[in-house]
């Protein structure tokens, strides 16, 4: 816009200096204001477009950034259950002893024959008891319950697809549902208590003594 401006300002003082002698001089100060408007007008229109281009690519980075926040905290919403600040009868009973499990006794913590709710991720086995609004029969992700979740939360399936009636080792799936399950591991074992192995087919459970028990249970605190 400058440059159109300097023109439109120059063919004005022009037009008044030489009316002043003959009155004759209108013709050429308004082509000169013309062809200045039209400069004006198409480098408004480049900047315009400029600005809008721009605007739009902070919009789409915004989104992007709203989009990643969504999956990082929704993620972390499933593995957090309940939380710590959301108490029910089922979290008020006592810690369970270390123990091992096969897929046949975990089952039995299913929310539904005992109040005690537990799943297990990558072969270990956690409490989830005070997640039980969310992992209880009625829960949101109550199909885990007593169940290896390992598939199902590496391949994002809250179906029965996602469970296996016999030992599951995991070996079909590729190297970032593999990671996703070992991150998973970790968030469970940042929010509930750590009680134990689930047993591959035919192997013996670990007899743990109570200072071994009490010893990772100070850990996770």
């Amino acid at each position: 816009m400058a440059a159109g401006d300097g023109d439109l300002k120059s063919g004005t003082l022009g037009s008044g200096s030489e009316s002043s002698s003959d009155g004759s001089s209108g013709s050429p100060s308004g082509a000169t204001t013309e062809g200045g408007g039209w400069a004006a007008a198409a480098l408004a229109l480049l900047t315009g477009g400029g600005e809008m281009l721009l605007n739009v690519a902070l919009v789409a980075l915004v989104l992007l950034g709203a989009y990643r926040l969504w999956v990082r905290w929704g993620r972390r919403g499933l593995g957090a259950g309940a939380g710590a600040g959301e108490e029910s009868p089922a979290a008020a009973l006592p810690r369970m002893k270390k123990r091992d499990f096969s897929l046949e006794q975990l089952r039995q913590f299913d929310g539904s024959r005992t109040p005690r709710i537990l799943l297990a991720v990558n072969g270990k086995v956690f409490d989830v008891t005070k997640g039980s609004k969310f992992y209880g029969p009625a829960g949101p992700y109550g199909i885990f319950a007593g169940r290896d979740a390992s598939r199902g939360l590496a391949t994002f399936c809250l179906d029965k697809d996602a469970l296996r009636d016999e030992y599951d080792d995991l070996s079909d799936l590729n190297a970032v549902q593999m990671e996703s399950v070992r991150e998973w591991e970790m968030q469970f074992k940042e929010k509930y208590d750590y009680v134990g192995r689930l047993l591959k087919p035919g192997e013996e459970p670990s007899e743990y003594t109570d200072e071994e028990d009490t010893k990772d249970h100070n850990k996770q605190d």
